[in-house]
Parts: C-alpha cells; structure tokens; sequence
C-alpha cells in the first residue's frame, strides 16, 4: 500500500504512484476520464492538468509547424516530435507529459514501431513546456528559498535537469513577464540548467542546434 497526494489530498494507492503511472493504470484507478488532461508524477505527487486549450495549443501548433516546414523542406532533416507520449523518468521514480519533445527520427520511428508507453530520457533531445495558470510554477526553474539553510522545491525544470535533457524550451505565457528560455547545459547532480537563452513573445526564436526559426508573432500571454 502507498500513500499519495493528489492536489494535496492524501490518497491510497497499492502500489507506488510511479509504478501504477508506468503500467497506464493510475487514471482508471483514480476514475479520470480519459480525455487529453495530463496525468502526472511530480516529486512524488500526482499532478492532473486540464487539457491545453487556447492560446496554449496555438503555441503547441506553431512549433509542430516549424518542425514539418523544415522536414518538407529537406529530407535529411534529423528530427521529428511527439506530444502524444509520456516521459518516463525512472530513476528518479517521476513521469511527466511535455507538451512537446523533439527527437532524433530514427528514435521516434523505434518508439512508434514498439510497443513502448513512454520516451526515456535517453531518446529525447529537447522537452518543451508551455505555462498555464494552474502550471506555471510547476515548469519553470524553482524560485530560491527565503533561508539560506532551506531548499528549493523542484520542479519540472530540476527534473529535467536530472535527466539530463540537453535541452528544455520554457515558453511562459504569464502576462506579468511573458518569456520564451531554451536551458542547456545540464547538471543532473545539482539538478540545474548552466545555461540559458532568452526571447520576447514576437521575437524570431532560433534553436541552432535544431536548424530551426520560429515565428513567434502570435503568440500571446494567457488572459488574467
């Protein structure tokens, strides 16, 4: 028997939440529909999102788009994507749902021909995380704790970090600061990025090591 929370209400599972999450039981467990909400292991919570609507999923698009431009326009492009499966963190015992991961082809194509329910670290090249107002917190890199003797609580950026994802695209639609970070560089044993670039919402966003320009004009902060 392990026990949980659930936006901070203890619940009774029989096995670890990681463990149930792996073998695609914890959402029946749980009685969530099965629609496009994200189900999630963060820090050892379950963390259940709505699915992206909006100006969210616009964000969503127009990076799909970029990625199927530069693959129409040179058939020895080296990546491809996925949004429709997890990341399985297994070491750290979390399981997290990207709103968007770029990958090797050849990875992507082994993936889709398996049998396989997640991505490991290991096949992903870049993560991508959009803000939503339930979310915001739980994506970007953790805010330093007030003490100097206590610690920050990690997020999704610490995990990734861990992970060891070479790169994490950061697109904050938070109206009182609306920012586009690409992390690199990352620490797994200080569970930090060393390195970040930054753009404004409007600005071109180019990812050199993808070959990639992303026209960033319409997108806009969430609505307060």
């Amino acid at each position: 028997m392990s026990i949980t929370t659930i936006s901070e209400h203890p619940v009774k599972l029989p096995d670890t939440a990681h463990a149930m999450w792996e073998r695609g039981e914890l959402r029946d467990f749980l009685h969530l529909p099965h629609d496009h909400s994200k189900v999630e292991i963060i820090e050892g919570k379950i963390v259940v999102s709505p699915a992206p609507r909006g100006g969210h999923a616009g964000v969503i698009k127009s990076l799909i788009r970029a990625l199927v431009n530069a693959q129409a326009a040179d058939p020895e492009f080296p990546w491809d994507f996925e949004t429709n499966f997890d990341l399985n963190l297994v070491s750290t015992g979390q399981g997290y749902c990207p709103d968007l991961m770029v990958m090797r082809a050849e990875v992507a194509e082994m993936i889709e021909r398996g049998d396989d329910r997640h991505f490991l670290p290991d096949h992903v090249e870049m993560v991508v995380e959009i803000t939503s107002p339930s979310n915001a917190a739980i994506d970007r890199e953790p805010v330093k704790a007030p003490k100097a003797r206590s610690k920050s609580p990690a997020t999704k950026w610490t995990g990734y970090a861990r992970a060891e994802i070479p790169y994490y695209l950061l697109v904050d639609r938070d109206p009182k600061g609306p920012l586009i970070t690409l992390y690199s560089v990352p620490d797994p044993a200080a569970g930090a990025y060393l390195h970040s670039d930054a753009w404004e919402f409007g600005d071109t966003v180019t990812l050199e090591h993808f070959g990639l320009e992303i026209d960033t004009t319409g997108w806009a902060p969430w609505k307060d």
